[in-house]
């Protein structure tokens, strides 16, 4: 959790000093020994790492001690989805765009890539918060069909047409990063792309209808 909060900081960092925290990555990576890759993203997901050390802050509560890595990795980590809709918001307006009325298309809404698993997925927030902003969303996971969100009472169907559904998307937001997604041809033929994964790599790199976080 600390490490991912770390590198979520980071990328915030760069983004502010405009500088790309992907190549920053890379060239820490360079190093031949003693590093441990870290990526950011929309937030942290599954039932383990977003959870678990917050049992052990809650814990040391009981013994008059703040945990406070602990607590501001999981402030930076549960932002993240908030930042990341804040970016796309920005990114639209530059693009002549409001966000509210559009039509956003979510790619992935596992909480990693290739898996069936919502549990804690940040695509659940960033979905949330677009459709706070006024956007029409919709979704495409081949791994999760269909989505009930009990907390905030809203409920959805992947797409069935995905590249039909990129295709009409004012913006689409890639949250997850499947193995199985074309993003060769998504970049082909969306409008604009969000990626919050570095998903389109070279692709996507300085490529006027991308951008990444």
């Amino acid at each position: 959790m600390i490490s991912i909060g770390m590198v979520n900081e980071l990328a915030i960092m760069c983004q502010r000093l405009g500088v790309d925290v992907w190549e920053v990555i890379d060239a820490a990576a360079s190093k031949p020994f003693g590093f441990m890759k870290f990526t950011p993203g929309p937030g942290l997901g599954g039932h383990c790492i977003p959870i678990d050390p917050l049992y052990l802050s809650w814990k040391m509560k009981s013994f008059h001690y703040n945990a406070r890595f602990i607590e501001l990795a999981s402030e930076i980590n549960t932002n993240m989805p908030r930042y990341v809709v804040s970016r796309i918001l920005e990114a639209m307006n530059d693009r002549g765009k409001i966000l509210k009325g559009s039509k956003v298309l979510v790619l992935g809404a596992a909480y990693k890539p290739d898996i069936d698993d919502v549990r804690e997925s940040p695509a659940l927030d960033v979905i949330g918060l677009l459709k706070q902003k006024g956007a029409l969303v919709e979704y495409h996971d081949p791994y999760i069909p269909h989505i009930h969100h009990e907390h905030d009472g809203w409920q959805m169907n992947s797409v069935s047409d995905m590249m039909k559904s990129v295709k009409d998307a004012d913006a689409v937001i890639i949250v997850t990063n499947h193995k199985d997604y074309d993003y060769e041809a998504i970049i082909k033929t969306a409008k604009f792309v969000f990626d919050s994964r570095n998903a389109t790599g070279k692709l996507g790199k300085n490529h006027e209808k991308v951008e990444r976080l």
